[in-house]
């Protein structure tokens, strides 16, 4: 994982702009500190930070071909290069490889397919390529926007484009996030959707057979994880005892016990699976991944933190995460604080279990969900705004200290699997337990406790006392008649509680200008749920708490 910062259609001092580009990439080096690469012309200025994952020693970007009149530079992991490559040299096509980096894949996609190529990659991405012929760039971004990436407008009409926000305030009048699954061709001139799939219809998959193959799902997501353990650096999972880490950390010891066993790592002298959980001394998920990882032997380590330490870092994690929104940033703080013990441990990469309660219709208010379609369209609405939210945690979090998350769950051809099962075998209720498919599925990896553990939102799971202790500081420091008038202070996406004006106000001070851009969708949620799905139960539209516990079938439930 690293950061990508670039400037097009240039205008102006080329060596002004490579200094402001240079200051400005700096301060995303926490999601590259491995090494830095510019390439500057008169046409553009594409500058990266590293984090080494993949080659690790002909992997630097920017990547150029071999006659250097294309120029890339990626932030993600392209978790099929090694089948594309084949698949390019049967074709009879020639381009001439210069890394073993799993992103040179799109040098020689795009020379072959021009910007036509975007749908073939399985991986997280976000991306720049300047064509030096044509005089042309053309950008990038993954299928739902697990790796982030913002645009925006300098007074002169320069277009930079950054990995993250901050690297953008300081010198555009515009910010702006690049939607997911979209590119932009500069000779057109208009960000084009590239990713469509059948199941974003409910229509094209409400008549699907109804006998759903757990095998076939389980297959998929098992090759999903061996994709995504692709690395030449030391990894872990991230294991909070909850049904999804579970299983994610549950299939990735069975893929590294079967390489061991086949000798596919030579030097590999990390392939003993680390594990990482936090929370509060006594809290749910510490006691519950525990048990998960005495079952799975991986070498676990459990992370401890305070509520004054968590108070302490709510500044530093909005800068990182560049959100206002509640339930993230109190789920980012523990993760944030984790990230760094990781770190000192020498771990580069992670897997993570983000995704499966917005494809499986996993969060508690599921339960009321009317119908199928309601269901279903839900899950396809939470999967769209995945990237101001659970995806933008895990990779900011993380990457504030240079450790890259990854999310199997999200791999494109797990979720068209799982997208296109009928909405009748995902729907919970009438005894049925959320995520119960995906239960059954991996009923043979897991104790039966774990398979049937109730849905824990990951900033409730680490202790409930955090989540109290943030509305009591937020209840000191904001007065009444500051949410009263809050709409007077921020007319765009008002915060409807003191904790909301808390983190907005703070998040205003570091982003100015940056309010617009896509932080939130905005309106109101109980435990994740979208805006729409209010409306599925009359009690939803008294609750004023997003936390899973609001929703009164928890066994933890506020009363």
């Amino acid at each position: 994982m690293c950061s990508i910062f670039g400037v097009l259609d240039i205008k102006g001092n080329v060596s002004l702009l490579r200094t402001k580009a240079l200051e400005m990439s700096r301060l995303m080096r926490h999601r590259g500190p491995d090494w830095s690469g510019i390439h500057v012309s008169d046409k553009a200025i594409l500058v990266h930070e590293r984090l080494s994952i993949i080659d690790i020693n002909t992997g630097a970007q920017p990547l150029y071909n071999a006659n250097n009149t294309h120029v890339l530079a990626v932030n993600g992991e392209i978790y099929n290069h090694q089948t594309l490559r084949q698949q390019h040299r049967n074709s009879g096509e020639y381009y001439k490889f210069q890394t073993y980096s799993d992103c040179e894949i799109i040098l020689a996609l795009y020379q072959k397919k021009g910007k036509q190529f975007l749908d073939d990659l399985q991986g997280m991405f976000a991306f720049i390529l300047y064509d030096n012929i044509k005089d042309a760039y053309l950008i990038g971004r993954d299928h739902l926007g697990i790796i982030p990436l913002y645009m925006g407008f300098d007074k002169q009409g320069n277009r930079f484009i950054a990995s993250e926000m901050k690297a953008l305030v300081p010198i555009c009048y515009t910010v702006e996030e690049f939607p997911p699954g979209s590119y932009l061709w500069s000779q057109d001139g208009e960000i084009q959707r590239y990713y469509d799939r059948d199941w974003f219809d409910y229509n094209k998959i409400k008549d699907n057979a109804t006998n759903a193959d757990t095998k076939i799902l389980q297959s998929t997501l098992v090759t999903a994880v061996k994709a995504h353990l692709m690395s030449d650096v030391p990894y872990g999972v991230l294991l909070s005892g909850g049904l999804d880490s579970s299983i994610i950390a549950a299939i990735s010891k069975k893929i590294i016990a079967c390489q061991i066993e086949n000798k596919e790592h030579k030097n590999a002298w990390w392939l003993q699976l680390h594990s990482f959980a936090v929370g509060l001394k006594g809290s749910p998920d510490l006691a519950a991944a525990q048990k998960v990882a005495d079952n799975l032997g991986t070498i676990h380590h459990e992370i401890h933190f305070t509520i004054q330490e968590g108070l302490d870092a709510i500044q530093e994690v909005i800068f990182h995460i560049e959100t206002y929104d509640v339930t993230t940033i109190r789920a980012s703080i523990p993760m944030y604080l984790m990230a760094r013990k990781i770190k000192s441990m020498g771990i580069k990469m992670v897997l993570s279990g983000e995704g499966a309660d917005e494809i499986f219709g996993g969060y508690l208010y599921f339960h009321k969900a009317p119908n199928e379609r309601e269901f279903h369209e839900e899950t396809v609405r939470k999967l769209f705004a995945l990237h101001m939210y659970d995806c933008a945690r895990a990779n900011k979090a993380m990457l504030a200290w240079g450790i890259e998350a990854r999310v199997p769950f999200l791999d494109k051809n797990f979720i068209d699997v799982a997208m296109r099962i009928n909405p009748q075998k995902k729907m919970c209720g009438n005894g049925k337990i959320e995520k119960y498919l995906l239960r059954k599925s991996f009923s043979s990896y897991l104790p039966g406790e774990i398979i049937q553990r109730q849905k824990e939102q990951f900033s409730d799971g680490v202790g409930y006392s955090w989540i109290n202790s943030l509305k009591n500081i937020a209840n000191k420091q904001i007065k009444d008649k500051q949410l009263k008038n809050a709409y007077s202070y921020f007319p765009y996406n008002p915060p409807i509680s003191k904790e909301g004006y808390l983190y907005r106000e703070i998040f205003e001070k570091l982003f100015p200008l940056a309010s617009a851009a896509k932080c939130s969708s905005g309106g109101p949620s109980v435990a994740c749920s979208s805006a729409t799905a209010i409306e599925w139960d009359q009690s939803f539209k008294d609750i004023d708490e997003p936390s899973g516990r609001a929703v009164g079938i928890h066994q933890s439930a506020y009363k």
